[in-house]
């Protein structure tokens, strides 16, 4: 009786952890304003099946669109978008119950933080509307402390109709080697690199280096590839791709690649840009009145060769996400209120839409975690 009863126990043990790694977390920031979404939404996804399940929400923040996990899962960043009172929130975070618990907010000084990354020390803000980085230290309980640096950004580019008439950073992250910050300009046709010094109390950034883009191309999004190597930059007012080899905090450029039709006519708005689990593709998303995600292969050299163009089938791809699996691709639609699942073909990396569909107003960041 006993030796079935701990037959028993293995079995389930072992299917329960089966179980926990076919399912993540899925983590959703959202705008709030108008009132079409409460704050932070967490499901649970299978990434065997694609079902999901809805577990909870933090209501605690307004406009928490961008959002970071730190790498224990213990902790939640989010960016909170609110007019005359532009901040970043912490949240302490439970993966297994399913829980957020708010810390604590600060300000960033400075107007429309849109984009949010963090490590064990530090969170950065990518501040939109400022044309900034704030800079934040991390207590032992994963609240933030006061602002520790304000990085500002004084430029401008050509094209003052295409909100080019001064800085605006829109995306803050870390080399994969850890040692550099990059920050993305849209308003300056720029890309910084900053040294980063953790222990620092007031410069924790200072400039290494600034790449210019193409005139009027607006540089949005950028994304490394799982081993280091390359970069790959997605612009905002022309849909293209320019493709970089990375080290020690040098990018430098192979090529520049399109994702629209040469004959497109309408607004494109490049919106966000990921590299395949496995590194053999990269995904761009278009908005305006394009609403389309481009596959891309990798080439041995980094450089990209086109796969194919699809409807994400909704309104506002805003950002996208692919499954730890690499078996899903989540496209986020703002204007349309919806997630749309794509299943991903992982030798030709192609998209198939499963009809599947998380109702959810005004998504824009999807992050997958462990379950722990």
């Amino acid at each position: 009786m006993n030796k079935i009863c701990s037959l028993l126990l293995v079995t389930f043990c072992t299917l329960q952890g089966f179980a926990q790694k076919n399912n993540y977390n899925l983590i959703i920031g959202t705008y709030t304003s108008p009132g079409k979404s409460e704050g932070i939404y967490l499901y649970s996804f299978d990434v065997n099946t694609a079902e999901f399940k809805f577990r909870t929400v933090a209501k605690d923040v307004t406009n928490p669109s961008y959002l970071a996990v730190s790498k224990d899962n213990k902790f939640v960043y989010s960016v909170a978008e609110a007019p005359g009172n532009s901040a970043v929130a912490a949240f302490a975070f439970d993966g297994v119950k399913g829980g957020f618990s708010f810390l604590n907010k600060q300000t960033t000084t400075s107007q429309g933080p849109c984009f949010v990354a963090a490590n064990g020390k530090n969170v950065f803000s990518a501040n939109y509307g400022g044309g900034s980085m704030s800079v934040f230290g991390i207590e032992k309980n994963g609240s933030l402390s006061p602002l520790k640096q304000l990085v500002q950004h004084t430029g401008k580019s050509i094209d003052p109709k295409k909100r080019q008439e001064s800085a605006h950073a829109h995306q803050v992250q870390f080399t994969p080697d850890q040692k550099y910050i990059v920050c993305t300009d849209l308003g300056e046709d720029q890309v910084y690199l900053y040294n980063y010094d953790p222990a620092s109390k007031a410069q924790v950034l200072t400039v290494k280096k600034t790449i210019k883009t193409t005139p009027g191309s607006g540089p949005r999004h950028l994304a490394f590839s799982p081993n280091g190597r390359f970069a790959y930059l997605a612009h905002e007012f022309n849909g293209s791709i320019t493709v970089f080899t990375y080290a020690n905090g040098n990018l430098n450029k192979i090529q520049e690649i399109g994702t629209v039709v040469k004959d497109f006519q309408g607004r494109i708005d490049g919106a966000d840009i990921h590299v395949s689990p496995d590194g053999k593709f990269v995904y761009e998303t278009n908005r305006g009145d394009a609403n389309t995600i481009s596959a891309f292969a990798v080439q041995p050299d980094g450089k990209l060769s086109f796969v194919e163009t699809v409807s994400t089938m909704g309104k506002g791809p805003r950002n996208f996400s692919i499954d730890p699996t690499g078996k899903y691709l989540l496209v986020g639609h703002q204007y349309t209120n919806e997630v749309v699942i794509f299943e991903r073909n992982k030798k030709t990396g192609t998209l198939k839409d499963t009809g599947k569909r998380i109702a959810i107003g005004a998504p824009v960041c999807l992050l997958f975690t462990a379950v722990k």
